[in-house]
């Protein structure tokens, strides 16, 4: 239990049903269609859709979705990768012989076919019980007649200015006068709303057929991408069989390949290398042996996660305890690692994530993503759509196993999260923050079971992240901390804004009471009933 002197947030309490997200506006939705008598998916499909207005930053329909959902709220988990493949057109060769050797965050290449829309009416068909048309009238009327802008929000909009004013269709969607929107302010997207209105009539053919779809491709076209209507005809998510290992005695379930999700993992298989009991869960040393973990799991990364359709990726071997003990041959405790891996291997995202389950047991972990702010910056204004940049998580070496390649996925960064114990879901988790997420699954989920934490206390934690050399540290934690982390040989600095966003509900299965917490960091509220 937190302490009551300091600031921050009690654990959301509830019997029925509960909801976490990074919004208050989509926990309201969502609560709201729980307590009227939609399940947990008709819950997240209208959550997230109001989240797509709200947070245009962060996500959209112009993204990407991941989901793991417990249809019972036993360990029989389903699982959905519903993120966009490169179009048939662009290859490393095409882009070699045109000088490209990496493909930037704004350029047009990086944006894959949006993978949302086919990934919710697929969830929807599946799971949900009320009509998709109801379930995105909410995020409708957002667009249409306006939602005011929350504390948060307008910050990241403020930080992305730059980006849409280099895209004409992109300042006039989410630009008046050529600002962002502050605090307080009522902001409308009326195109967005007709779109959602063809979406909510028609289903997934209105996005990836027809008209629409045309218009998208013209758009994309102009700016210099190889997409064809046949592209996004083709568009599909894909049931997965889920990865898992053991972390604190209970099991932990990720998305595999093409998603990050086995760096969590294999970070969490690291870590349950070392004895947690004792240490300070915001001192040097905890950090330090994260950051470690974090150095060594992201070469692995790097080295092997790809699109395992297109590429041969070692998953057995990378969850394997020979590799994380190999692994931690290459931590010297006290000291910082070589950020190059020193022969471990012989040789980085703006999301949003919302937690639901319901009265009968059904919890679903859902997250959507544009990846980095208002993605590629490239907008078709008629459509009210923005355009993810994911193709950003290609490399363009014809010998890497997550070389671009025509009808391939990414490295893909969005991880939703559950954990089962004795064939029972317990904890319907996700953190977002691009690259930071797998880091941020360790380390909320050791805040729990190494360190005995409720799901909002782990949240609201100090954070850090070990990045491409550097250990980014939030300003909650001590110099004092900072310093001796200093003396190990890190590089420390601030990040620009915190660290990641969370969303938990825990279901005590003794009591069958729901604990939610969700991230101060952000607007959002846990809510429940």
């Amino acid at each position: 239990m937190r302490n009551f002197s300091n600031p921050g947030r009690s654990v959301t309490y509830g019997m029925n049903g509960a909801v976490a997200t990074s919004s208050s506006h989509a926990s309201q939705v969502a609560l709201s269609i729980l307590k009227s008598g939609g399940n947990a998916m008709d819950a997240a499909i209208a959550a997230c859709a109001v989240q797509c207005v709200v947070d245009p930053m962060q996500t959209g329909i112009g993204g990407d979705c991941f989901a793991i959902v417990s249809p019972s709220g036993d360990d029989k988990l389903f699982g959905l990768n519903g993120s966009g493949k490169a179009p048939n057109a662009l290859t490393a060769d095409k882009l070699l012989d045109d000088g490209i050797d990496e493909i930037s965050l704004t350029s047009p290449h990086a944006v894959t076919v949006p993978g949302a829309i086919d990934a919710w009416t697929r969830l929807h068909e599946q799971f949900a019980s009320m009509d998709f048309a109801d379930l995105l009238a909410p995020a409708i009327d957002c667009a249409e007649n306006g939602f005011v802008v929350t504390q948060r929000t307008s910050v990241d909009w403020l930080l992305a200015k730059d980006k849409l004013l280099e895209n004409e269709q992109a300042a006039k969607l989410f630009l008046k006068d050529g600002e962002t929107p502050g605090a307080g302010t009522v902001w409308k997207n009326p195109a967005l709303a007709e779109t959602l209105k063809r979406i909510a009539k028609e289903g997934r053919s209105a996005f990836y057929e027809g008209e629409l779809a045309e218009k998208m491709v013209a758009t994309l076209n102009a700016a210099g991408a190889l997409h064809e209507a046949s592209d996004f005809g083709a568009a599909s998510a894909d049931v997965v069989d889920l990865i898992q290992t053991e972390f604190g005695g209970h099991d932990v379930h990720q998305i595999p390949p093409s998603g990050q999700g086995i760096t969590a993992l294999l970070m969490m298989n690291i870590l349950k290398g070392y004895d947690m009991d004792g240490l300070d869960p915001v001192g040097a040393k905890r950090f330090h042996l994260q950051a470690e973990a974090a150095r060594l799991a992201y070469l692995a990364r790097d080295k092997y996660v790809a699109d395992p359709a297109k590429a041969d990726v070692p998953v057995e071997m990378l969850l394997s305890d020979e590799f994380a003990a190999h692994l931690r041959t290459f931590i010297e405790v006290g000291k910082a690692g070589d950020a190059g891996g020193a022969g471990a291997l012989d040789k980085h995202k703006d999301t949003v994530y919302l937690s639901v389950v319901d009265k009968d047991g059904m919890a679903v972990s859902f997250i959507n993503s544009l990846f980095h702010p208002f993605g590629s910056g490239i907008a078709d204004a008629e459509a009210g759509v923005i355009f993810q940049n994911r193709g950003a998580g290609f490399v363009v070496d014809k010998d890497h196993p997550n070389c671009v390649a025509p009808g391939k996925r990414p490295l893909h960064t969005i991880i939703p999260g559950m954990v089962t114990k004795g064939g029972k879901m317990t904890h319907c988790y996700g953190v977002m923050g691009g690259a930071y997420q797998p880091v941020g699954h360790a380390h909320v989920l050791s805040n729990i079971f190494d360190f005995g934490m409720d799901v909002q206390e782990a949240i609201e934690a100090p954070r850090a992240f070990y990045n491409a050399g550097v250990l980014e540290m939030e300003e909650t934690i001590s110099d004092g901390v900072k310093q001796e982390l200093a003396d190990m040989g890190y590089e420390i600095t601030a990040p620009e804004m915190p660290h990641g966003g969370a969303q938990m509900i825990y279901v005590n299965q003794e009591t069958g009471v729901l604990e939610a917490g969700t991230e101060s960091r952000k607007d959002g509220h846990a809510l429940a009933y």
